[in-house]
């Protein structure tokens, strides 16, 4: 049924999710991806007020304009849809174990993963970008692997876990104006000793952990599969880990120039709760060129 309503009116994401026709991971994914908008929740849950971190409602126009798209529900599914690894060689017409090189070396990076009971990560990619690069770089599908590439991935470098992380830094820097937010998500992907040495302020740091997103909703039902889902979320290599502390310590000049009152302690703190534009590690180079395209890890 097509939703009518006001320009003010809007849905709870559950509600959202039923008149989309989308299932809760299909649409928490469509949110991530840009493919549905949606707005802050208000301390009452309701748009306007004060936000609530991480709690967001979608207007009832977005759900119209979606429901009002030629082909829904299905276009819409269609561009959210996920791949594994052997469903991507059987979209692109090569071998899984080319896949793997190719995401490996960064071509195409994952939208999603789930961890397993052994805690092997198991990467998701969006079908839609499998099928574009299979068709920007037919080179790549056949024939002997780049050198630049072979050289990068005989060094055991897999930008997978980067990308994902960079992607998610992204979407969740754009869905926040509060620079408090913004210096919470670079802190998010840093390793706790690492917030610590660029917040030195203890008050500082306890706002970051309250402000803390959610990087990513995985079960790991056992500790190897604990272990494996915290690797993915927190960056490990020295540029890395550098790009993301330089930029949060940028992140908190802005935040106390512009919100020092935020540093105010509640007068019951308990000290609770967890802890600018990411590295564009989706806009890979040609991989058809030499080393001198390599990116850059130092």
């Amino acid at each position: 049924m097509t939703v009518m309503c006001d320009a003010r009116q809007t849905f709870a994401t559950g509600r959202a999710a039923r008149e989309l026709e989308l299932r809760s991971g299909e649409f928490d994914l469509a949110v991530q991806l840009g493919e549905v908008r949606t707005t802050p929740a208000g301390p009452d849950g309701r748009p306007g007020g004060t936000e609530v971190p991480g709690r967001r409602r979608v207007p009832a126009e977005e759900i119209a304009r979606l429901q009002s798209e030629p082909g829904f529900p299905d276009a819409l599914r269609e561009r959210i849809r996920t791949v594994s690894t052997t469903e991507a060689a059987a979209l692109m017409g090569i071998g899984p174990g080319r896949v793997l090189r190719l995401t490996r070396a960064g071509c195409f990076g994952p939208v999603r993963f789930y961890v397993n009971r052994y805690g092997a990560v198991v990467w998701l990619y969006l079908a839609a970008e499998v099928t574009d690069f299979a068709d920007r770089e037919p080179g790549l599908m056949r024939g002997n692997t780049p050198t630049a590439m072979r050289m990068m991935l005989d060094s055991g470098q897999d930008w997978r876990a980067r990308q994902w992380r960079s992607r998610r830094v992204a979407q969740l820097m754009g869905q926040t104006e509060d620079p408090w937010e913004a210096a919470a998500v670079l802190a998010a992907v840093l390793p706790p000793e690492e917030v610590a040495s660029v917040a030195g302020n203890p008050v500082e740091r306890s706002l970051l952990r309250r402000l803390r997103p959610t990087l990513a909703t995985v079960l790991t039902a056992t500790p190897a599969a604990r272990e494996s889902f915290e690797r993915v979320l927190t960056a490990d290599e020295f540029d890395e880990v550098m790009w993301y502390r330089v930029n949060l310590a940028r992140a908190l000049e802005r935040a106390r120039r512009e919100e020092p009152g935020r540093l105010r302690p509640p007068a019951t703190a308990t000290g609770a709760g967890r802890p600018g534009q990411p590295p564009n590690f989706r806009n890979r180079p040609s991989w058809t060129t030499e080393t001198s395209s390599l990116p850059s890890r130092s």
